[in-house]
């Protein structure tokens, strides 16, 4: 993949790097096509998919390239480096927060975004929910499953989400519209499809429990390495970073 990069020198004398709009709008077009070929192998619409641009690491300026360049949904993991781009950039995309979240910072994270993908317990959820209705406003979650049983990684066992989800669908200024998962890291994607078909059999386990007519119809899953398979198994909102972005800016 071509990564150009252009510097620029700004007015107060700092040295910054970003990808230009160009290379931007190349990759994004690539992955959206991607994303298309994949839903109709799937025999799907593609337009039920949501590409969820990753834009953590990078800088604002960047991200506002991203959003001319066509970008409508944008991912970030971190609190304070995504409250200083949203509080610079504004709402001219959709903001979804995709990181682990502590609750004393769930504050920040109802405030600012549209769509939590991450809580994966019930005093998280009922902190967000006290939050949500001191704003008079209905907050749009995802419950977040350790699909791999993997230590390191955040989310609820498969075998407590239908349980969380019974508890969170109570909380009046929640709504649960699905699951999200991180499969294992493996060089053949491949071997990510197990985890996709696990977390779709959930989620439609769940909407037999709750009705067919429930929220509970997304599921975020796929990045950058995985996608496709993630696709062509049922996901409908893929977070995408390093394929439109290239690789992330260290900091």
């Amino acid at each position: 993949m071509e990564r150009k990069f252009l510097l620029i020198h700004n007015t107060l004398g700092r040295d910054s790097i970003f990808m230009s709009q160009t290379t931007i709008g190349t990759n994004l077009e690539k992955v959206q096509e991607r994303i298309a070929q994949a839903a109709l192998r799937a025999e799907r619409n593609p337009q039920d998919i949501q590409l969820v641009a990753v834009s953590k690491t990078m800088p604002a300026e960047t991200v506002r390239q991203a959003i001319e360049a066509g970008v409508t949904i944008l991912g970030e993991n971190y609190v304070q480096e995504a409250r200083n781009k949203i509080e610079e950039i504004g709402h001219a995309a959709r903001w979804d927060f995709i990181g682990h979240l502590q609750s004393n910072k769930a504050k920040y994270v109802v405030d600012l975004f549209d769509i939590i993908h991450s809580v994966d317990r019930l005093s998280l959820a009922r902190e967000i929910n006290k939050l949500a209705e001191k704003k008079g406003e209905i907050q749009k979650i995802l419950v977040q499953v350790n699909i791999s049983g993997e230590e390191a990684k955040s989310g609820i066992d498969p075998e407590g989400v239908s349980d969380l989800v019974r508890e969170i669908v109570t909380l009046p200024n929640i709504t649960v519209e699905g699951l999200m998962t991180m499969p294992p890291y493996f060089d053949n994607p491949e071997e990510t499809r197990p985890y996709f078909i696990a977390l779709r059999k959930l989620r439609d386990t769940l909407r037999e429990e709750h009705g067919e007519d429930s929220a509970l119809k997304e599921l975020s899953m796929g990045m950058s390495a995985d996608f496709e398979v993630a696709i062509e198994e049922g996901s409908t909102l893929v977070r995408v970073g390093t394929a439109i972005f290239g690789e992330r800016i260290s900091t």
